[in-house]
């Protein structure tokens, strides 16, 4: 199953810097904006997708151990769901599938579709490692940065703004107000002074994703356990469902990638088979395993089972994120139509 990708940024096309490193591929942002980075290794038998590997701006991290061997070797890097606009993309043209929640998948050279219903294709860059067996790529922004350091400040200021604070990120006279920003967040979230830069990213990447809302259609788990979600929706005047995303506690999974503006969207959560999280009067066919239906008539003559959804108050919003807590559909929130 495919699902179209949102147009990339213009500021933030694909801008590749590669180098020899220790590690053996070595990923480096930067970027003023948290990434998650998946890799494609292809093999004349076989091709293995794996993501996500988190970076922070300003920092580095090995996305695949061992030497570089392999006939050819693919990057795709998105930015974090802490921000409004995840359209921003480091990106080429050779497609593969991947899943919103880690994952590791295997197709074959020449698949013609992706492997489970939650799977869909993204255009991954080819990466020339020069047959080296370490290599790093370094993504960038456009204006580029002078420095990984530069970088990292931009990021802390970026996700300040996104907790509520007010920094010109870029501007040189914005030291004392970022100094009284990090001082005001760190003292809310019980932060000791000491803390370094990759837990004030984490912290700081976890509470802009509180308050969030991405364009599509995301679902996440506020309880302390994983469930799994089934969507329901009109897809070309026909009704479809589909499922299932595994979510995990605490997590999020974005169901839908593209503006759901217009769109009417049903919610089925379970637990288990004995425990529905979010339910509701409208009747959809799902299967036990993952699955993609076409009609919402006649699910047992077709051998299927009927599960009730739950309509979302999406109210012609381009984005929709549905909190989900042990009592249900606890939070949901949406960013409006544009002006």
């Amino acid at each position: 199953m495919s699902r179209p990708l949102a147009p990339l940024a213009a500021a933030l096309m694909l801008a590749l810097t590669i180098q020899a490193a220790h590690a053996s591929l070595r990923l480096c942002n930067r970027t003023s904006y948290v990434l998650y980075a998946a890799t494609a290794v292809a093999e004349p038998s076989d091709v293995a997708v794996k993501g996500w590997t988190r970076i922070a701006p300003g920092g580095c991290s090995t996305a695949i151990h061992g030497d570089l061997a392999a006939s050819a070797y693919y990057v795709y890097a998105r930015v974090s769901q802490a921000y409004a606009d995840t359209s921003r993309a480091w990106a080429g043209n050779t497609n593969f599938c991947v899943k919103d929640a880690d994952f590791s998948l295997r197709l074959p050279p020449l698949f013609t579709y992706c492997p489970s219903a939650d799977a869909y294709e993204i255009p991954f860059a080819a990466i020339d490692t020069h047959h080296m067996r370490s290599w790093t790529t370094t993504f960038r922004e456009s204006p580029d940065f002078d420095s990984m350091r530069s970088a990292e400040r931009a990021g802390l200021k970026r996700l300040l703004n996104d907790n509520g604070a007010r920094i010109d990120r870029l501007g040189s006279g914005s030291d004392k107000a970022e100094a009284v920003a990090l001082a005001a967040f760190r003292k809310r979230m019980h932060l000791s002074t000491n803390a370094g830069a990759a837990d004030l990213f984490n912290a700081l990447e976890t509470e802009a994703m509180r308050t969030a809302i991405p364009v599509g259609y995301s679902v996440c788990n506020d309880t302390n356990k994983p469930f799994w979600v089934a969507l329901g929706q009109k897809r070309d005047r026909k009704w479809v469902s589909r499922g299932w995303w595994t979510v995990a506690a605490g997590g999020c999974a974005k169901v839908i990638a593209g503006s759901i503006a217009g769109e009417k969207i049903f919610l089925y959560v379970e637990r288990s088979k004995d425990k529905a999280l979010v339910s509701g009067p409208t009747g959809f066919c799902v299967t036990s395993i993952e699955f993609e239906i076409e009609g919402r008539e006649r699910c047992a003559a077709r051998g299927l089972t009927e599960d009730g959804f739950a309509q979302t108050n999406v109210n012609g919003a381009r984005g929709f994120v549905a909190h989900v807590s042990e009592d249900g559909l606890a939070l949901s929130a949406s960013m409006g139509t544009p002006k």
